[in-house]
């Protein structure tokens, strides 16, 4: 680039770096509490309150910076395929590789609606402003500032283009839920060849852009979508994909959208060349690419699906107790729902081998403004009223926890996944696990059956039983906070301790 801010790779992608931040930084996430959010939104420790007069000293500071920029990037897009829940959002950047963010991220507007766009909702971005937290209210130097009564979200001291993404995210987890009765929620989705929708919920690790990825269906969305009485709908234009150590074998789809127009960020180069090699993790382990969604061949346009007929709940339970495939119950789906467990290895360069369990509300827990039972109930209500089958996919390890067993062999995670796509375990005998009471198939094609109990899968059946125990004291510790927010049908299907 002319002013020396990216390069581009020999794909012809534009290579940049977001500088201090290479991730999010949700402690630095603010929603002014007003009139309108006070009793609204579910304040805790991700939906952090500041005060009115504190978003007024951070918004005059703003305006006086953005004025003495000799260069603004100014970006008219929306959100939302469908028509009918469409934001119009004016984005404001320092920066013209975030301007470019904003276009492969957001939905694009024709010449003929530009000329009478109106925005509903400004973003402004100044990644170089560092602010006085003392002054402003904040942590640190840097926040993003979410206003529902201005309609604004700051964005100041970072250049981390996730911050862009995810605000936007979040007032739609707001507006949809709380004003228009539309349930928005953090997942992907494909459709069938006979119409039939699937929807991919998981933190990263779990697989959710793996296993959402399949060349027989067509790609709604890979990240966040919309829920009506008719139908699904993707809220972005493109994907903003992890692509620390991709291939092409693995992720041809994503390595492929790695050309002219797409975006990678904290990726570095081999020595003296312009090819992106992807397994340095020197700057981050959090390298992503944005592109739009028509770099994607089977990506669906419209971005609108059917009502789905599947729902996977996608954990990586590193300590191997749950079934590599379950089927639940609307109250065990829900309270699954508002769980968002899954669990990563910690400390993997220093041996340590112990799991560390994460939870997070409906598995995005960041970006959830309401409570998440609301979340769930309208959950459960489209699942019964549409008949809708709801699954829990483990696809981390069997016979052991991590250091003892192995990870679940992904084309048996995909046999899994097409056995329930093709109701081929609708006559299927079910097994129930003495602890969480989820119902596993004993036979399923293209998956040996001895390893679909897992307890059968552990040498020591003893060790498996206290592990059990064990994962399900950590599912009610964390399930006390939201308690209060939901009914009966849910609160039972805790684990039984």
């Amino acid at each position: 680039m002319s002013n020396g801010e990216g390069a581009l790779s020999n794909t012809g992608a534009l290579v940049i770096n977001t500088g201090e931040f290479t991730g999010r930084s949700p402690k630095d996430k603010f929603i002014v509490k007003d009139e309108i959010t006070e009793n609204t939104v579910n304040w805790n420790e991700f939906n952090i309150p500041i005060e009115p007069q504190y978003f007024d000293i951070i918004y005059q500071k703003v305006m006086a910076y953005l004025n003495q920029l000799p260069d603004l990037w100014i970006r008219d897009c929306y959100a939302s395929a469908d028509p009918e829940y469409r934001l119009n959002i004016r984005a404001v950047t320092e920066k013209p590789w975030s301007n470019l963010f904003v276009y492969n991220m957001f939905l694009r507007p024709g010449e003929e609606e530009l000329e009478s766009f109106t925005p509903d909702w400004c973003v402004i971005n100044v990644p170089e402003l560092k602010l006085n937290p003392k002054e402003c209210g904040i942590r640190h130097h840097n926040v993003t500032l979410v206003s529902f009564k201005h309609k604004m979200i700051l964005i100041a001291g970072s250049g981390y283009t996730g911050e862009i993404k995810k605000g936007i995210f979040t007032i739609l987890n707001y507006i949809l839920p709380h004003e228009k009765n539309v349930l928005s929620m953090h997942c992907s989705a494909n459709i069938g060849k006979d119409g039939d929708t699937a929807i991919f919920f998981g933190l990263s690790g779990t697989g959710k852009t793996t296993l959402s990825a399949d060349p027989d269906r067509k790609l709604i969305g890979d990240d966040e979508h919309g829920w009506t009485e008719d139908k699904i709908f993707n809220f972005e234009g493109g994907c903003y994909a992890k692509c620390i150590n991709l291939t092409e074998e693995k992720e041809p789809q994503i390595y492929q959208a790695i050309r002219s127009g797409a975006l990678v960020e904290n990726a570095a180069f081999f020595p003296g060349t312009h090819k992106i090699n992807f397994e340095d993790a020197s700057i981050t382990e959090n390298t992503r690419v944005s592109y739009p969604l028509s770099f994607i061949n089977n990506a669906l346009k419209p971005s609108m699906g059917n009502l789905p007929k599947n729902i996977f709940f996608l954990t990586c339970d590193a300590f191997g107790v749950l079934p590599p495939i379950s089927k639940l119950t609307p109250g065990q789906a829900m309270y699954q729902f508002i769980s968002g467990y899954t669990a990563k290895v910690a400390g993997t360069e220093t041996g340590v081998t112990e799991p560390k369990p994460t939870f997070s509300a409906c598995f995005g827990a960041p970006f959830m403004p309401l409570h998440p039972g609301l979340y769930a109930h309208m959950l459960g209500d489209q699942m019964q009223k549409h008949k809708v089958n709801v699954w829990l996919i483990n696809t981390g390890w069997t016979g052991g926890p991590v250091g003892v067993g192995h990870r679940v062999k992904l084309p048996h995670t995909r046999a899994m996944i097409t056995a329930a796509l093709e109701d081929k375990l609708n006559g299927a005998k079910f097994g129930y696990h003495p602890v969480f009471g989820i119902a596993f198939p004993e036979e399923c094609p293209g998956v040996p059956s001895e390893i679909l109990n897992p307890r059968n899968t552990w040498t020591d059946k003893n060790a498996y039983d206290e592990k059990a125990k064990y994962l399900s004291k950590l599912f009610n510790r964390n399930f006390e906070k939201y308690s209060s927010g939901v009914n009966e049908e849910v609160l039972s299907a805790a684990p039984a301790l």
